[in-house]
């Protein structure tokens, strides 16, 4: 299975820290977010990163290289003008191929086993989404879950962890270079019962803001003292 690391925004809730610093090249506890991610592919058995790029997308591509030194071939996906989650996807389409593929956000910090999802059979869904529980910033959450199924209702609902497994049939209807965003296409596909699910209550932060990255610079500080 590949996978494919979503790098291509362009942080702007995170300035002006990423006015000279791209986003997944931000760091926490000496460690960038897009680094860690990648020795956490290649530790739970995955070979094949697609990473797409955009904001400052040179300091990115020149700090990783083509992934050697991970244990991991990378192929890059340039864009333009950031294309959103869905268009990002599409762009990319003939780099990840016809098989179902890991999907990760470049912006999140967790403690996740990607090894669970490697190889991981989606069946005749379209998309597996891992959960977590909301956070302060998004008391709301995204999805429902039951039974393993990923549904609309209105309680009780869940955040998206920005980890998932698709299928490339999920964004069929997409054209490369066209900006579009995954969740509707979630939303639609969940009403068909094309999604399942599951929910991850380990340690896991949206690094979305400057709050947020120094609340989780002091949880991991905090955590390597005990």
């Amino acid at each position: 299975m590949k996978a494919m690391i979503l790098a291509a925004g362009r942080g702007e809730r995170l300035r002006p820290l990423t006015d000279a610093t791209p986003k997944p090249l931000v760091e926490i506890a000496g460690q960038t977010l897009l680094g860690r991610h990648l020795e956490r592919l290649a530790r739970g058995g995955f070979t094949h990163a697609v990473i797409n790029v955009s904001h400052r997308a040179q300091s990115i591509t020149t700090r990783f290289g083509d992934g050697t030194r991970f244990g991991l071939r990378i192929d890059w996906s340039h864009e333009a003008e950031p294309l959103e989650t869905a268009g990002g996807i599409a762009q990319a389409r003939t780099l990840l191929g016809p098989e179902p593929f890991l999907l990760v956000n470049a912006d999140i910090w967790c403690d996740y086993d990607f090894s669970r999802l490697h190889d991981f059979g989606l069946g005749k869904r379209l998309a597996h989404l891992v959960l977590v529980p909301n956070p302060p910033q998004h008391p709301a959450g995204d999805f429902s879950l039951d039974g393993g199924v990923i549904g609309n209702a209105s309680s009780p609902r869940y955040t998206y962890a920005g980890i998932a497994v698709l299928s490339p049939q999920l964004v069929a209807g997409i054209a490369a270079g066209q900006k579009a965003p995954l969740a509707p296409l979630w939303r639609a596909a969940a009403e068909r019962g094309a999604v399942s699910g599951e929910l991850y209550r380990g340690h896991w932060s949206d690094v979305g803001t400057p709050e947020r990255l120094l609340r989780l610079e002091a949880e991991l500080q905090a955590r390597m003292k005990k």
